[in-house]
């Protein structure tokens, strides 16, 4: 019996063909499936639909539809099966990087990213996970959370759901922390939390992670330019 899972499924979209080139050989040699590229964001919207992905990566600046409204014409929010999307992007301090963090993208990468870590950054995110990179997303946030940014958010959520010790998880997690640094930081086991992460994102309606660095900066749960870890 076969019980291997099926290879990831994704779409490009980049309007450098060099790009999209470059990272279709890098998955597909590494057994990851590319379904479909796109040179601009209707063009990805469009591949999104007919392919169904697991995975969109999505180049911020584009000619025509950019990414950031094409990532928001993908994550409706009105079906459970909707890809994750990563943003591509040459700047690390980019505010449409942030806008579209706060519109359901789970993470970014830096064009310039070695074959390695794109091939472990797309399985990272479709297993789940949120693509944070903390110093450069808190700087990021950070920045854009406290001058508001090119395109407004709409991640603030009302905190008045969670608990005391998930308002902890999220202030920790918002400052940077893995699971595992959540864990020794608690004193607990890294299932317990996953399990308060699980909680934070079901009572806030989050999509991942990088929705809820957002919501934490922008709730005033956590004040610019302060640090989290312990």
């Amino acid at each position: 019996m076969n019980t291997q899972p099926p290879p990831l499924r994704v779409v490009i979209a980049d309007d450098q063909g060099l790009v999209r080139t470059g990272f279709r050989m890098i998955l597909t040699a590494a057994g990851i499936e590319v379904v479909a590229e796109a040179a601009d964001g209707e063009q990805a919207v469009d591949a999104v639909r007919r392919t169904r992905p697991d995975l969109v990566l999505m180049d911020i600046r584009m000619p025509g539809l950019d990414g950031l409204e094409a990532t928001r014409r993908i994550l409706t929010g009105r079906t459970a099966d909707e890809p994750r999307i990563v943003i591509l992007t040459t700047f690390d301090l980019d505010s449409y990087v942030y806008a579209a963090l706060a519109a359901g993208a789970s993470g970014f990468l830096l064009k310039d990213v070695t074959p390695e870590y794109l091939v472990a950054a797309v399985r990272l995110v479709r297993a789940g996970d949120a693509l944070l990179a903390p110093a450069i997303t808190r700087r990021l946030v950070e920045r854009f959370a406290a001058a508001g940014g090119r395109g407004a958010s709409t991640v603030h959520r009302d905190l008045a759901a969670l608990t005391p010790r998930e308002l902890e998880v999220l202030r920790m997690l918002a400052g940077g922390l893995s699971n595992a640094e959540l864990a020794r930081a608690l004193g607990v086991s890294e299932a317990t939390v996953k399990t308060h992460v699980t909680r934070i994102l079901s009572k806030l309606a989050l999509r991942d992670r990088a929705q809820a660095v957002v919501a934490a900066y922008e709730s005033g749960l956590i004040t610019p330019g302060t640090t989290q870890r312990p």
